[in-house]
């Protein structure tokens, strides 16, 4: 009966931490370049349950030897392994402001690749995003709306100067005369990128840095300047989703409050003494 406390709670627990991330879906659903994260469900380990009797040897000293019978496995609960980010391309959106830009994918050679806006934070480290709602600070440097700096190919900066610039299809900013290429970064398993917050990704240390787009083969992508990339969360969806995890938490707190109801009868009534 322990056992039926702890597989509830644990089915109550999973279902609250995937109603959390389906919050937060929803809740960015207007965000830039926000990918949607999916929670991942794993049952833990399962238990091989046998049962351990004798049997008898015809032998002249009647010796007897263990026999386990198996009687089958059981399972002993729920839990989310991780929350996944959706790396798929979300709609594009005209804003009409040139330092907006979108990033579209093209080929991508690898299931589970997506292409960045490579950004550098305060400390000086490479940062990856697909939020493109730039614009430049007071001493001329393109920005993101965190206030990291937009850097070129060359991991440098890109200093406007107050001026006007345009952005062709190739990722090239065009500033006074200047052809600037636009840093883009492409991640080959983007499922190794570690979210921090305000749709920033940095590389796991185990996975190595993400390589220049440019040079990684097969990989072609365009930039859409006056454009923002939607997020990719399915509102309808996700809400459906919330009331599929609502009602399972339901399912499995009326299940702990029967497991309760019987262990309060077996010990105040059964186990009475008299």
């Amino acid at each position: 009966m322990l056992r039926g406390y702890y597989t509830a709670a644990s089915g109550m627990l999973a279902q609250q931490r995937r109603q959390e991330a389906l919050s937060n879906n929803i809740a960015n659903a207007q965000t830039p370049g926000y990918k949607q994260d999916q929670a991942t469900l794993k049952a833990f380990p399962e238990l091989l349950l046998q049962r351990m009797e004798e049997q008898n040897v015809p032998t002249s000293r009647n010796l007897s030897r263990a026999m386990p019978t198996t009687i089958g496995s059981i399972n002993s609960g729920v839990y989310v392994q991780e929350n996944i980010p959706d790396f798929s391309q979300g709609d594009l959106q005209e804003t009409g402001i040139s330092t907006d830009m979108a990033l579209v994918n093209g080929n991508l050679p690898d299931e589970n690749g997506s292409l960045f806006f490579t950004l550098q934070n305060g400390e000086g480290e490479e940062r990856l995003s697909r939020n493109g709602n730039f614009t430049v600070d007071g001493d001329g440097f393109l920005v993101s709306n965190q206030g990291f700096y937009v850097l070129d190919q060359a991991d440098n900066p890109i200093q406007t100067n107050n001026m006007e610039f345009n952005v062709t299809e190739e990722g090239t900013v065009q500033i006074d005369g200047q052809n600037i290429p636009l840093g883009v970064a492409y991640a080959a398993d983007a499922n190794s990128l570690i979210k921090e917050g305000e749709n920033v990704f940095r590389m796991d240390e185990g996975a190595g840095p993400a390589v220049d787009a440019r040079a990684a083969a097969g990989v072609t992508f365009a930039v859409q300047q006056g454009m923002l990339e939607g997020s990719n969360v399915d509102s309808l969806r996700s809400m459906t989703d919330m009331m599929e995890a609502y009602r399972s938490f339901e399912t499995n707190q009326r299940v702990l409050k029967a497991y309760d109801s019987s262990m309060e009868k077996a010990v105040n009534e059964i186990g009475r003494v008299r």
